[in-house]
């Protein structure tokens, strides 16, 4: 799919630092989690910061 931008990494880590014990694996429950933290009104950022912070806990580099 390509390089993430590092505004996407940024914002991923720290909600995984902040919240990390509220995600999951599930992309689809993730994406919920992010809209209530946060104030990004943009869907395409908001499921790519979701999609980005699935990935990380699926392969454990969290």
């Amino acid at each position: 799919m390509g390089i993430k931008p590092t505004y996407i990494k940024a914002l991923g880590s720290e909600l995984l630092s902040g919240y990390g014990n509220r995600f999951s694996n599930n992309f689809d429950e993730n994406k919920q989690i992010v809209a209530e933290v946060t104030t990004i009104e943009s869907k395409r950022v908001r499921n790519r910061v979701a999609g980005y912070i699935t990935r990380k806990i699926n392969t454990g580099r969290h």
